[in-house]
């Protein structure tokens, strides 16, 4: 069945179309809502197509890492809801889960998106914990670029809570918002055969080749890749899905 459903896709690939009629490089509609949680700290919901995520932050007080005293930190997990998907099952963190919270961790962490020099209230002693939770609604395909999109538009929206007598009170905001300094997008671009694309469908995502999921900064500079899939990709591969995912990551930005 899956090769059938391969061979279909790199044919109509070959000519430019697909099985939703979309072309190679375009994105179904992708919607980001802010601020859809009363009780985190920051929260964010995307849509691509029918794919659809909520992020929600929130914030704690810890001890620093003896080799970062005066540097906070930050946590991203994923929780894969069975209703939103058939294959996830309830239960511990599967490895899929926990790819996708890396590779979205991966590409606000080496983009020094978060200043976490502004995390420190007392060095050694006390500095803000982000934790930023991602829960799926529903997968039809491309949680990768869906979840990473969500976790920044969550802790872009996010502020921090009121603290009195050194204990947090949850219930009262500041307007003092998390210091973000940059806007990473994360883009994951598809390989069928010589073909390439991106946002692929619920379908699509089950026979592709090989993946590379690029985070790409403002100005261009990339900040993390990860590649995914059984197929090597060579280097004329790699130049080109980066190509065209900084291309894309022009149109998304536009959605911030």
């Amino acid at each position: 069945m899956y090769e059938e459903l391969r061979n279909e896709i790199i044919s109509l690939l070959s000519k430019q179309a697909r099985l939703d009629g979309r072309k190679p490089e375009e994105y179904r509609e992708v919607k980001i809502e802010t601020g859809v949680s009363r009780n985190a700290e920051g929260s964010a919901k995307v849509k691509i197509g029918d794919t659809e995520v909520i992020a929600g932050v929130k914030m704690e007080i810890m001890k620093p890492y003896p080799d970062s005293p005066d540097d906070g930190s930050m946590m991203i997990n994923v929780e894969l809801y069975p209703m939103s998907s058939p294959e996830f099952e309830s239960g511990p963190p599967d490895i899929y889960s926990i790819e996708l919270a890396r590779i979205t961790d991966r590409g606000i962490r080496e983009s020094k998106t978060l200043d976490t020099k502004q995390l420190c209230i007392t060095p050694g002693e006390k500095v803000w914990m982000v934790v930023v939770d991602v829960c799926t609604l529903n997968d039809s395909g491309n949680l990768f670029d869906a979840i990473a999109l969500a976790a920044e538009a969550a802790m872009e929206d996010a502020v921090f809570p009121t603290v009195e007598n050194d204990k947090i009170d949850y219930k009262h905001k500041t307007d003092k918002k998390l210091p973000m300094r940059k806007k990473p997008i994360t883009i994951t671009v598809y390989k069928y055969g010589n073909n390439l694309l991106v946002d692929p469908t619920y379908e699509e995502e089950k026979v592709y080749d090989a993946r590379l999921t690029v985070s790409v900064l403002e100005n261009g500079n990339i900040c993390s890749l990860q590649k995914g899939g059984d197929a090597a990709i060579n280097t004329e591969d790699v130049f080109k899905m980066i190509d065209l995912a900084k291309a894309k990551s022009k149109e998304i930005r536009k959605l911030f």
